[in-house]
């Protein structure tokens, strides 16, 4: 099959040589739909330089990746000989399909496209202004103050190569945050009391204030908690510089912190195992109205789990630890709804950027209950032979607020 793709790289980079614009390119037809489904290629300019985006849909994703011109025939090659059996590509002077055979056999047809006084102009790269690029809530190329300081932008604000995925990261935890707003209930006037536990260095920590506070002009205070003294002086001096007066950063622990009756919002970014179970238990004493956590390191369960009946599985260390992970975050999001809020795990941010990606949303509704489900988490956790922090947390919780109205 070797011989017949070198013949589709020839056409393909010979468009590139005789400076045919290629709009588009469609791989179709997969040999294996439960690996990829689809591909498709695109123009599209970015800072004045002309690259090719190819989008490649794997299940319910989708997955980006921009290629110069010199490795588009090889790329496009490539997923023909392995992945697809069909391929339609158009430029703006010829018309390309590609069909490969059940035996590999390569049958290349093209054909050109009357021109006329209207076709698009080859040399205007306007048409390709990377105009379906994500649009992100803190916009590129405008300069952020504290991304500068934390080096994620440049003072021109450009996003430093090195720190995209960072800045990403910052983009998709606010598209969160932009997605719970209304369930705050913000009314003028009032002060937003927001915790974030465990805020480490604080980029989503200085994100967040920004975006509330700087873009939105809610009257907030955000609590940033870290059991690490020298990073909390260095983020409250930085607060500190840009007069972010709503924003304090403390030092402490988030099982015992006590500093606030009520709080509307918790946060909670890779809490390390149980600290996690700890925040979560906090936000719901408070009757917070919005919980956004990032677990991580979820070791608990894995130490605990005796299942005879899943021993062939989990003999592997791996997937005893995936296994673990989902589990003991799938119990506290219903841990979570039997309190009273409506819970979702979702996708923080892609699988190649972290494994630790799962995002539990959490939004109070009044005089909502799942309790119903109780009876059957009871049984999974016998099944499993587990007892979950967070469920011990709350018991007690339960069991001192009946002990409170009983002395009353």
């Amino acid at each position: 099959m070797g011989v017949f793709m070198d013949h589709l790289k020839k056409a393909i980079n010979k468009y590139i040589e005789n400076n045919e614009t290629i709009l588009s390119m469609t791989a179709s037809n997969p040999r294996d739909r439960e690996k990829i489904q689809r591909l498709k290629i695109r123009p599209v300019v970015k800072k004045g330089e002309l690259f090719y985006q190819a989008e490649c849909f794997a299940g319910t994703k989708v997955f980006h990746k921009n290629l110069e011109a010199g490795s588009l025939a090889d790329f496009v090659a490539d997923a023909m000989e392995n992945d697809f059996k069909q391929l339609e590509a158009k430029t703006d002077r010829h018309s390309l399909t590609v069909l490969v055979s059940r035996k590999g056999k390569l049958t290349i047809k093209e054909k050109m496209i009357a021109q006329s006084a209207s076709d698009f102009c080859p040399t205007d790269t306007s048409a390709f202004t990377h105009n379906k690029e994500k649009q992100y809530i803190l916009p590129q190329d405008v300069p952020v103050p504290f991304l500068v300081e934390l080096g994620v932008q440049t003072p021109e604000g450009r996003i430093v190569k090195a720190k995209y995925d960072k800045f990403r990261q910052i983009n998709r935890y606010l598209e969160f945050v932009r997605d719970i707003l209304p369930a705050l209930a913000y009314e003028e006037g009032q002060t937003l009391r927001i915790i974030d536990f465990g805020c480490g260095k604080s980029y989503l920590t200085f994100a967040l204030y920004y975006y509330l506070k700087v873009m939105n002009q809610y009257n907030i205070l955000v609590i940033g908690l870290d059991l690490k003294k020298d990073v909390i002086e260095s983020c409250q001096a930085l607060a500190d510089k840009f007069g972010y007066d709503g924003l304090k950063f403390l030092v402490g622990d988030i099982s015992t912190y006590e500093g606030e009756q009520q709080v509307d919002m918790v946060v909670t970014l890779h809490a390390c195992d149980t600290a996690t179970d700890y925040a979560l238990a906090k936000a719901v004493g408070w009757g917070a109205k919005v919980i956004l956590s990032v677990p991580c390191c979820q070791h608990e369960l894995n130490r605990q789990i005796q299942c005879p009946a899943l021993a062939p599985v989990l003999k592997y260390g791996i997937v005893k630890e995936r296994m673990a992970a989902l589990i003991t975050d799938a119990i506290r999001a219903n841990l979570l709804e039997n309190q009273g809020y409506e819970t979702q795990l979702l996708e923080f941010i892609d699988m190649e950027n972290t494994p630790k990606n799962l995002l539990i949303r959490a939004v109070k509704k009044e005089r909502m209950r799942y309790m119903a489900g109780a009876a059957q988490l009871d049984d999974l956790e016998e099944f499993l032979h587990v007892s979950p922090m967070l469920e011990t947390l709350l018991n007690v919780k339960q069991a001192d607020l009946e002990g409170s109205m009983d002395i009353e």
